[in-house]
């Protein structure tokens, strides 16, 4: 992937912490690529999925069928029991198909007919939705969206970035020879070891008190949830071992709280009709400017 490295960092801050990444871009910007490219480099299975009106749950989590050889009932997993799935336009499939993602999301685990199944570690959702193409589509609820750690942009290469893209395909497919370096387990592993990054009692206080002014902010309807505060602890915690340190700073958070909040926020009247993300984006920059930041002496004590 040419020009990504901000965006990749992002994706393995996700694969991690066991959380899930929404893409939003106009077709054609590498999404599925990029999926596929992480997928090959951690050694994990991958499925993709096109998401369409008359996707059906069961076509995701699997169904129960009779074995006439065996007379017994049989089970056969669908699209989640994977690694690494790209929901390619989540937005096009109907609410009850997009609703049936809400427990594999969160609890790594799906239920059939009454009996549970658990997916497989690392458990990656990389959704991509379309954000020119309205028609036929259903939005994402609020709930849905704070399922995911991330929602983030491809965006269109620079002129030398687009030239290099052009020289790496014109004599063969760069994927099929990208190797494996780390494994599913070593992600997994990864995830246990960040988990003892330090973070202060002040730091602490401090992501509270930004997720707090959101719910009070007279442009916000609906603000951070706690959730949302998890999913940022943890994304911080990633990013300070990405810098070489073992303990979370301000800087951390400043650095993620847009791609951990801003979809998660409901604004008000004309803010929400004249560009959801972008005008969420504001708030939460406006907020980083406002909350008091912990001090040095605060942040690793």
């Amino acid at each position: 992937m040419v020009g990504k490295e901000l965006l990749i960092d992002r994706l393995f801050i996700a694969m991690v912490t066991s959380g899930h990444v929404l893409l939003e871009d106009v077709p054609g910007t590498g999404k599925t690529l990029l999926a596929k490219s992480i997928s090959k480099s951690v050694d994990c299975t991958f499925k993709r999925v096109q998401f369409t009106p008359d996707l059906l749950p069961s076509d995701l989590s699997g169904i129960y069928f009779y074995n006439q050889k065996t007379s017994e009932f049989e089970f056969r997993p669908g699209a989640l029991f994977t690694n690494i799935l790209l929901a390619d336009e989540i937005n096009r499939a109907t609410p009850r198909t997009q609703s049936s993602l809400l427990e594999c999301m969160e609890e790594r685990q799906i239920s059939i007919d009454g009996v549970t199944h658990r997916l497989k570690e690392p458990f990656l959702v990389m959704a991509t939705q379309n954000p020119l193409e309205q028609q036929g589509t259903f939005p994402l609820p609020e709930a849905q969206l704070d399922r995911f750690l991330f929602k983030l942009n491809m965006g269109y290469p620079t002129s030398g970035e687009s030239i290099d893209i052009l020289k790496r395909f014109i004599d063969n497919q760069p994927l099929e020879s990208l190797n494996a370096v780390a494994s599913a387990e070593s992600i997994v592993q990864a995830g246990q070891v960040v988990n003892k990054v330090h973070v202060s009692d002040e730091m602490l206080a401090y992501i509270i008190a930004l997720a707090e002014e959101s719910r009070q902010d007279e442009a916000v309807l609906s603000g951070v949830s706690p959730r949302g505060c998890q999913a940022l602890l943890k994304a911080v915690q990633v990013q300070a071992v990405l810098q070489g340190r073992d303990f979370v700073t301000p800087d951390d958070v400043k650095e993620l709280a847009v791609p951990t909040w801003a979809h998660r926020l409901k604004l008000r009247g004309t803010l929400h009709s004249r560009g959801g993300a972008t005008a969420a984006a504001e708030v939460i920059e406006r907020l980083l400017q406002q909350v008091r930041v912990p001090t040095e002496e605060g942040i690793t004590s």
